[in-house]
């Protein structure tokens, strides 16, 4: 039976951190830290984090700065910053080493994180995430995205129907006029600043650890991105997903689990 433990980690410059924490009946063969991408929240992992816990793994989760049902305006949203979260957590639940998994922003997360901290780290899966930069058009694309969501929401299945995810509509609140986000837009927006302007294929080169990279077929990182990444790093092991765009992790989490397996496998 596993046991679950939810809790709040207050970091140094004051952002709580709302976390989840599954802890198997007997000793776990993995510990893994499920990190999610720009706008989300860690229920986002509920499906693959079942799959991992009755394999017999230790899953945690938790809200990035900025999202979920932590600090919605944290002090500071810097790449660094977001780093020295999912450090604090790893040094604060003792489950390092630790295989870190990341979508989108929360993949890059995981790649600094393992890039700085290799001994707390031993195995990466990046899911849509890599090192490429800068893109200028990014925070202004996001907040176009942001922009389109015809808030407030008049229900629940609406936002489902525009959001695409029943997951994603969570974290909503309901006010007198419908349902709204949580999260504030000038935060997310400030959350990809630093990677408008720069590329992180240093810090990609300095990961020690195996690697699993996920792609969708259709998905939002650049064609010649993946390449590179084993160019600069041998130790990674690739997988495409046919037909599937960003969210693999919500649209085939059974794809995704089987690809974690094989790769732990190996």
């Amino acid at each position: 039976m596993t046991r679950t433990t939810s809790g709040t980690l207050t970091t140094s410059d004051g952002t709580r951190t709302a976390h989840r924490d599954h802890h198997p009946a007997a000793r776990p063969t993995t510990t893994f830290l499920l990190l999610h991408g720009l706008a989300g929240h860690q229920g986002e992992w509920d499906t693959l984090a079942g799959r991992l816990r009755s394999d017999g793994h230790r899953v945690v989760t938790y809200d990035a700065r900025g999202h979920g049902a932590g600090t919605r305006t944290p002090a500071t949203t810097t790449r660094e910053a977001h780093v020295q979260d999912a450090v604090a957590l790893i040094e604060a639940l003792e489950p390092a080493p630790v295989t870190l998994v990341g979508q989108s922003l929360g993949g890059h997360t995981a790649m600094l994180s393992a890039a700085s901290h290799p001994r707390l780290v031993t195995s990466l899966i990046l899911i849509e995430a890599g090192p490429a930069g800068p893109s200028p058009d990014l925070p202004a694309q996001i907040a176009t995205w942001l922009d389109s969501w015809p808030i407030p929401f008049t229900s629940l299945e609406e936002a489902e129907a525009f959001l695409g995810h029943e997951t994603w509509t969570r974290t909503l609140v309901r006010r007198g006029d419908g349902w709204h986000p949580t999260w504030d837009r000038t935060t997310i927006i400030d959350s990809v600043s630093e990677l408008a302007t720069t590329a992180y294929w240093e810090q990609r080169s300095r990961i020690t650890c195996p690697t699993l990279l996920v792609q969708g077929e259709h998905g939002t990182m650049r064609p010649e991105e993946p390449s590179m990444m084993l160019t600069h790093r041998p130790r990674t092991q690739p997988v495409r997903v046919p037909d599937e765009a960003h969210d693999v992790h919500l649209d085939q989490p059974t794809r995704l689990h089987e690809a974690i397996a094989a790769f732990l496998r190996d």
